[in-house]
């Protein structure tokens, strides 16, 4: 395993959150891993302005 970590982005969040919605009927639930990678994401987003 690499230590370096990569920032989560809105592309990687989309696809998880996307994956996990087709096994739960459309839902995500919140404290998820998929809602934390959004998360994430949108705070990456903010530090790159």
């Amino acid at each position: 395993m690499t230590k370096t970590k990569t920032p989560m982005t809105p592309a990687a969040a989309a696809r998880i959150q996307s994956a996990n919605a087709k096994q739960n009927n459309g839902k995500t639930p919140k404290g998820s891993f998929p809602a934390k990678a959004q998360s994430s994401a949108a705070k990456n987003l903010k530090k790159g302005d």
